[in-house]
C-alpha cells in the first residue's frame, strides 16, 4: 500500500509574546488525506525557552526528518518557505502621550528643514519670480498666486505619494515607504535564515529542553 501524502507548507514569519512549546500547526500548514492530520497538527516540534533569546529558525529539514521517524508510513513534501522565523517579542508597555507629542514634533521639524533647506539650495523664491516675470511682464518679490498653490500641493503630493491619510489608503498600492520597510524586511530576514539556523547544530529544533 503506497504512502500517504502530507504536503507541508511552512509559514515563513511568527510574532510570540511569551516562550512556549511550539506545535507543527504552529509553524507550518498541513495539507493531507490521512486520518492522522490532526495528530500531525499536534505534534511538539520544539520547546522556546530562555537560551533562545528572542529569534529562532526552525528548518523544514530538521522537522521533515523529525516526522519521518515518527510516522515512517508517511510520505512529506515540502511545498513553499524551507525555514519559520520565530520571534519572540515581549509585551511593551504603549508610549505615553507626551512621548508620542515628542516624537511627532521632531519628526515635524526635521521635515520641516529638509524641505526649507531644499528650496533654498534650489532658490525656490527666485524661481517663482522669473515665472512670474515670464508670464506677466512684472517684477514681484513675493509672487502669492504661485507659492500658495505650489505649497498646497506639495502636502497634496506627499499624501498621495506616500497613500496614507492617517489609518486611510487612497488606493491598494503600497507606498514607496512601505516597499522599502518590505525589502529591508526581507534583507534582515535572509540575514537571520542564514546566521541563526540550527540546522547543524548538536541540538536540532525538534528536541525538548
Amino acid at each position: 500500500m503506497p504512502n500517504h501524502q502530507v504536503y507541508l507548507r511552512m509559514k515563513k514569519n511568527m510574532e510570540l509574546t511569551r516562550y512556549q512549546v511550539l506545535r507543527l500547526k504552529d509553524i507550518a500548514v498541513i495539507s493531507t488525506n490521512d486520518a492522522k492530520k490532526s495528530q500531525l497538527e499536534d505534534m511538539p516540534i520544539y520547546r522556546l525557552g530562555k537560551k533562545d533569546k528572542n529569534i529562532v529558525v526552525i528548518d523544514s529539514f530538521l522537522v521533515i526528518d523529525h516526522l519521518n521517524r515518527v510516522f515512517p508510513d508517511l510520505e512529506f513534501q515540502l511545498v513553499g518557505p524551507n525555514q519559520t522565523i520565530v520571534r519572540i517579542e515581549k509585551q511593551r508597555k504603549s508610549p505615553t502621550v507626551f512621548i508620542a507629542l515628542g516624537v511627532w514634533v521632531l519628526i515635524f521639524v526635521g521635515t520641516a528643514m529638509t524641505i526649507m533647506n531644499f528650496h533654498y539650495d534650489v532658490s525656490m523664491q527666485e524661481v517663482h519670480q522669473k515665472i512670474h516675470y515670464l508670464l506677466t511682464g512684472e517684477q514681484e518679490e513675493y509672487p502669492l498666486w504661485l507659492q500658495i498653490p505650489y505649497s498646497f500641493g506639495l502636502g497634496i503630493g506627499m499624501l498621495l505619494f506616500f497613500n496614507h491619510w492617517f489609518n486611510k489608503r487612497f488606493n491598494e498600492e503600497p507606498s514607496p515607504l512601505e516597499v522599502e520597510i518590505y525589502n529591508y524586511q526581507q534583507d534582515l530576514d535572509n540575514y537571520v535564515i542564514h546566521y541563526e539556523n540550527a540546522c547543524n547544530d548538536v541540538d536540532p529544533p525538534h528536541t525538548s529542553s
